[in-house]
C-alpha cells in the first residue's frame, strides 16, 4: 500500500533532480572569457556526485551515463568521453559509499573530491588515447570544483531531506 504523500514527495524529488541538472548544464555552457573558462568548476559532475551520494535510489549508473552524454553534446567533446568518465565516477561513488558509515559534510566532501579526481583523470587518459592531447589547464577546473563542491552540497541539501 502506498501513500499519496510519499508519491507526491517522490515526484517532487525527481523534478528537483531534473531541474538541478538543467541548471548545472546551463552553468556549464555559460560563456566566459578564456582566462575565466579555465577556472570553471565541473558543475554537472558535481551535481551528479551529490545526487549519487544523497539519493542513490533515484540516481545511478544510467543517470550518470545520460548526464555524461548530455555533457558530451553540450561541451562538444567526443561522444562518450564524459559519459564513460561519469559512469566510472558513479561506480567509484557507489563502491566508496558502501564503506562510509555516516555521511557528514567532511566525508561527503572527501568522497566528492575523489569522484572529481577520478572524472578528470579519466578524461585526461581518454583524451591522450583518442586525441593525443593533454589539457593541463583542466587541473585548475578540478581544483575549483573541489573547492566549490560544498556550495553544491549546501544548495541542494534542503531538497534531499
Amino acid at each position: 500500500m502506498s501513500y499519496p504523500d510519499s508519491e507526491n514527495a517522490t515526484v517532487l524529488l525527481i523534478v528537483v533532480i531534473v531541474l538541478s541538472f538543467i541548471a548545472a548544464s546551463s552553468l556549464n555552457v555559460y560563456p566566459l572569457s578564456p582566462s575565466m573558462a579555465t577556472l570553471r568548476p565541473m558543475v554537472m559532475i558535481m551535481v551528479l556526485i551529490y545526487w549519487l551520494l544523497f539519493q542513490p535510489r533515484y540516481v545511478g549508473i544510467f543517470t550518470a551515463f545520460t548526464v555524461g552524454l548530455i555533457a558530451d553534446l553540450l561541451m562538444d567533446t567526443h561522444l562518450g568521453q564524459q559519459a564513460f568518465a561519469a559512469v566510472v565516477v558513479a561506480l567509484v561513488i557507489k563502491i566508496t559509499s558502501i564503506y562510509v558509515r555516516q555521511l557528514n559534510t567532511v566525508s561527503a566532501w572527501l568522497i566528492a573530491s575523489l569522484g572529481l579526481v577520478v572524472f578528470q583523470v579519466n578524461l585526461w587518459i581518454l583524451q591522450m588515447f583518442i586525441q593525443n592531447v593533454f589539457v593541463a589547464q583542466s587541473a585548475f577546473s578540478l581544483f575549483m570544483s573541489i573547492i566549490s563542491w560544498p556550495l553544491v552540497l549546501f544548495a541542494l541539501r534542503k531538497f534531499s531531506r
